[in-house]
């Protein structure tokens, strides 16, 4: 009987939400060709960030089991997890995850391809109770085209011979392929109509449902195991067409895995290799100075040399919509000069100094720094946070003493300086008003920040021959430094009774 393809039920959804900030790993393959970031957790992918490194493209993309007398499974929530990078410095990833149950495995390795914005997962899956032929198993795929997971559509489709799994939304596309034929698929709307659901209820997918559209969408496909066939090949391709998405898509299938790898690791070794050898090794066995200075490489913009998120990740993502785009994938000054810091502890002054000019380029007319900003600059909340003002200011300095910022670089900052450094002394000491969980108030962790900018300011306007200036930051300097007790030390208190001490500092008075 023909099965007439129609739109699927449910339209639009239960309202979308990201997922799990808890990450097993992170990864891209440093290459301009391939701006595609993603992460891991739970044994399965997680948000895949395209084309730039702030704007997330799925929440996940994990695979459902099923088996007979109505067996089901979801790896994620139903197995074991391990993760191993491929080497020590290469965030390519193999996953185990072994079914809680005992009943199967599945192994996977993710690269993403260095030539094209493709992601490839190598998925083996092999029955450890009864036999391969017993199961069944499902790609669950759910896009969130550029930071939003409602307004999505999805669709079954064809393109050049092959059926793919598509969906569109805001400029973007995504096809996912796989080498071995998609048996069973369909496309429905989260919590009413899509494959976890029909999958959960009746072991199946309806193939009816070929169609959702702009919705809070998922789309799901039987991947084709058989008993000589136990290894499949994901490539998911992102484009500003669908027609582009599959073409990429494909193009990485045909390629196949071990070429996109090499390359892959490749890449990330001549990275490692002009870094300081500071190597050290966790109980774990993890070599903890590769894995972060990877982690560190990994938040890097391609488009934007100098740009870096503070995190791949949606923080509280189980509770968070589209109502909230931002999450930690912004650009945050703070956190940017912490990663500048920890590329110079590892001798990469080179990346160090592209952030601060970086820095430069997003500054305000009147020196400050926004909260948080988008890759490209813009603000997105309209928050303060002093610190932020004065960071920027401690990695000049440390860049200047470490022969990074030679007198001759540092009269190119020194603007960017002298603006920054005005604004901290009009606006400080408090902490600045922001859109996190804190009032305008005085901290002891943003006094320090200014006080130490402003000391690093001063030194660097009298490099330039700025005395005079100089000294006037040097003196508010000292005379907030005197403050700090008088200002956050508290004495006296019910808390300090408890605790057995006669004062301490607080947070933010």
């Amino acid at each position: 009987m023909a099965v007439t393809p129609t739109v699927a039920k449910g339209a639009p959804g239960i309202p979308a939400r990201w997922t799990s900030s808890a990450k097993s790993g992170v990864g891209t393959a440093l290459s301009a060709r391939s701006p595609l970031w993603f992460t891991t957790s739970h044994g399965i992918l997680n948000e895949i960030y395209y084309p730039r490194l702030d704007s997330a493209c799925t929440r996940d993309l994990g695979l459902i089991v099923t088996g007979p007398d109505g067996y089901f499974s979801e790896e994620k929530r139903d197995a074991a997890h391990a993760v191993e990078p491929f080497e020590d410095g290469v965030p390519g990833y193999r996953l185990t995850n072994t079914a809680s149950d005992g009943a199967y495995k599945i192994e996977k390795r993710l690269v993403t391809d260095s030539k094209r914005p493709v992601l490839l997962q190598e998925t083996s899956f092999t029955a450890i109770k009864g036999q391969a032929a017993d199961y069944r198993v499902y790609a669950l795929l759910a896009p969130h085209l550029v930071n939003a997971g409602m307004g999505n559509t999805a669709w079954i489709g064809e393109h050049k011979g092959e059926r793919l799994l598509f969906a569109t939304g805001r400029g973007v596309s995504l096809a996912l392929a796989s080498s071995l034929p998609w048996g069973a698929c369909s496309a429905g709307y989260v919590g009413f109509s899509d494959g976890w659901r029909q999958l959960h209820d009746s072991c199946a997918l309806d193939p009816s449902c070929h169609t959702a559209e702009d919705g809070n969408v998922a789309l799901t496909g039987e991947i084709g195991f058989s008993a000589g066939k136990t290894v499949a090949l994901l490539a998911l391709g992102f484009g500003a067409s669908p027609e582009e998405a599959a073409d990429l898509a494909l193009a990485s299938l045909k390629q196949g895995f071990e070429p996109a790898a090499k390359t892959y690791v490749d890449n990330w070794r001549t990275f490692q290799a002009r870094l300081e050898k500071l190597d050290r090794r966790a109980a774990s066995g993890l070599n903890t100075y590769r894995a972060s200075t990877a982690v560190l490489a990994t938040h890097l913009s391609v488009a934007r040399p100098g740009a870096a998120v503070a995190s791949l990740s949606i923080p509280w993502g189980f509770n968070k919509g589209d109502d909230d785009l931002g999450g930690y994938h912004l650009v945050w000054p703070r956190d940017l000069v912490e990663t500048a810091g920890g590329f110079l502890a590892a001798g990469d002054g080179r990346q160090a100094l592209q952030i601060l000019a970086y820095l430069r380029s997003i500054q305000q007319p009147d020196g400050h720094w926004p909260q948080n900003v988008w890759s490209d600059g813009t603000a997105y909340w309209p928050g303060i946070q002093m610190d932020e003002c004065a960071f920027p200011l401690l990695l000049a300095d440390a860049l200047r003493r470490a022969g990074h910022l030679p007198k001759s670089k540092l009269a190119d900052f020194l603007a960017m300086i002298e603006n920054a450094a005005a604004y901290v002394v009009r606006n400080g000491p408090v902490t600045g008003e922001d859109r996190w969980e804190e009032d305008a108030g005085y901290s002891p962790f943003t006094l320090a920040v200014e006080i130490a900018g402003l000391l690093a300011a001063a030194d660097m306007l009298d490099a330039c021959g700025k005395n005079e200036p100089a000294n006037y930051l040097r003196e508010t300097a000292d005379c907030w430094n005197d403050q700090i007790e008088r200002w956050t030390f508290v004495t006296g208190t019910e808390a300090g009774a408890k605790a057995g001490v006669e004062g301490y500092y607080v947070r933010i008075a």
